[in-house]
């Protein structure tokens, strides 16, 4: 989830910053004030609080979903058929659809074509998905929601409008709009041939959960839908967690089967290869695909999939227990510091590197 500049949501941001730049020239040190050093120290204070205003706006007012409103219009209007081009894959009569919405965000469609049924996951923007739908002529029976952020669930309701019989899974933690089912970790889904697992994997809210389509009982591999805690070398910020509580959620992607295939919620991965190469140059895996990253996105090609294999390869977010990266950090474990806590520690300052990265 990012927030593009929108003068309603950052009122408070505007105000407070308005504020600081008076009391600053009234001190009669705003040219100073501008001098890089100077001015990333005060940010480092402030971008926290302010921050956090502008998020408790996005998901505890109706300013959120006024945002959202006007992301989805502005999406439709610039890219009428979607950011990305994106090829659905099939895999012995199941099919998934990478479906562009927003500025860089992706739905899918999952479908079991004996029975014509189909499961979305994070429908951003319901006219998209319906479109979809109504090509492929199957019939919605299923939303998984991986969280409550609009970018992920604000086609919930109207989705279900439109498909009375249709649930919407999810946790019930995280305040999802139009939740029907709430979900535990580990629990099932099942629609036609396709069957999903849960797993409550909190970092990026604290409700947030993934899902694994197995794969293996259809004689392929199995499809982790990974919402905003992974994407190709890459994870989600933390917004309402720690780094021990990501950590343990990243753990769970990590324990997964190499041939597992990485379906994440947003186009990220040029500039999440681009940060990679700051803390591990010399990644040969790393600098593959990022070429082949290059290539695809010259030519507006969906990345995904990508496979655990490879992300274990070269996302540093899944590498937090190597000493080449403990060692292009910095860092060191304590004498009497626990592993686990260590690499919390890493992850922690990998994340904190990562949010102040040309801004995101």
């Amino acid at each position: 989830m990012v927030f593009p500049d929108w003068s309603l949501l950052f009122v408070g941001v505007a105000s407070i910053c308005g504020i600081l730049c008076w009391f600053l020239r009234c001190r009669g040190i705003r040219k100073s004030f501008w001098n890089k050093g100077l001015f990333m120290k005060i940010m480092a204070r402030t971008e926290k609080p302010l921050f956090r205003i502008a998020y408790t706006l996005y998901t505890r007012t109706k300013l959120g979903y006024m945002f959202y409103k006007r992301q989805v219009k502005k999406a439709r209007q610039r890219f009428p058929t979607g950011h990305s081009s994106a090829q659905p894959i099939e895999i012995n009569g199941i099919k998934i659809i990478p479906i562009p919405v927003l500025s860089d965000n992706y739905s899918y469609l999952v479908i079991d074509t004996t029975s014509s049924q189909a499961v979305a996951v994070d429908p951003a923007d319901p006219q998209m998905v319906e479109a979809c739908l109504k090509e492929e002529g199957v019939s919605l029976e299923a939303i998984l929601c991986t969280h409550k952020h609009w970018d992920h669930s604000g086609g919930n309701e109207g989705l279900r409008r439109l498909h009375s019989a249709c649930h919407v899974y999810g946790s019930a933690v995280d305040n999802i709009p139009g939740l029907t089912r709430s979900l535990s970790d580990k629990d099932s889904i099942d629609v036609g041939r396709l069957n999903f697992k849960a797993f409550f994997t909190p970092g990026h809210t604290v409700g947030h959960m993934i899902y694994l389509l197995d794969g293996r009982a259809l004689g392929g591999p199995s499809s982790l839908f990974s919402g905003d805690l992974v994407f190709l070398s890459g994870c989600g910020r933390m917004f309402e967690g720690n780094a021990s509580m990501m950590l343990s959620s990243l753990d769970t992607v990590g324990c997964l089967s190499d041939d597992t295939l990485l379906w994440p919620g947003h186009e990220y991965a040029e500039d999440n290869l681009t940060f990679a190469a700051e803390v591990e140059p010399n990644n040969t895996a790393r600098e593959n695909k990022f070429q082949w990253v290059l290539q695809q996105r010259a030519q507006k090609l969906c990345t995904s999939p990508s496979t655990i294999k490879e992300e274990k390869d070269y996302n540093p977010f899944l590498r937090s227990h190597l000493p080449e990266l403990h060692q292009a950090l910095g860092l060191q474990q304590d004498p009497s510091e626990d592993w686990t806590c260590f690499r919390a520690r890493v992850l922690g300052e990998l994340r904190r590197r990562k949010d102040v990265y040309k801004g995101r």
